[in-house]
């Protein structure tokens, strides 16, 4: 394994050849709905869903969707890095914007920077914070 997630009672691991594992519960279809295909190259678990994101710059999402976790995933590429909070999701674009998704009754999502010049990401429970290209930093 190159990399390993837990969400609530789910774990996600990535293989070195680019396929997903998951084990434990599995109630909100955290191991039934995980992708069996290959291409990617790094995860995230939320407490109830997971994501993936291909090498092609997609990402791919299972688990739970009470909060939109899946139903608002973006369709487009372009994506470098993904990260996950308790019901939400964010993702880092090649371009240095960053895209949020599931849900924002805590402003998980309804803060989140609408301008470019980040390079990295990260969630907690209910927010989420990106990292400027000059050191600062923006938060949810």
């Amino acid at each position: 394994f190159v990399a390993i997630a837990c969400g609530n009672d789910h774990s996600v691991a990535l293989r070195i050849d680019g396929t997903v594992v998951t084990w434990g519960g599995s109630s909100y279809e955290q191991r039934n709905d995980a992708p069996t295909c290959g291409g990617f190259v790094a995860i995230a678990c939320g407490n109830d869903h997971s994501v993936a994101l291909r090498i092609d710059g997609t990402v791919v999402t299972w688990g739970a969707s009470s909060h939109g976790q899946r139903n608002d995933a973006p369709t487009c590429g372009g994506f470098v890095a993904i990260a996950c909070g308790m019901h939400c999701s964010v993702g880092l674009r090649i371009d240095g914007t960053v895209v949020t998704w599931g849900r924002r009754t805590e402003g998980e999502r309804n803060d989140a920077p609408t301008c470019g010049g980040f390079v990295a990401i990260a969630c907690g429970s209910y927010h989420s914070v990106a990292l400027r290209n000059d050191g600062r930093h923006e938060g949810t």
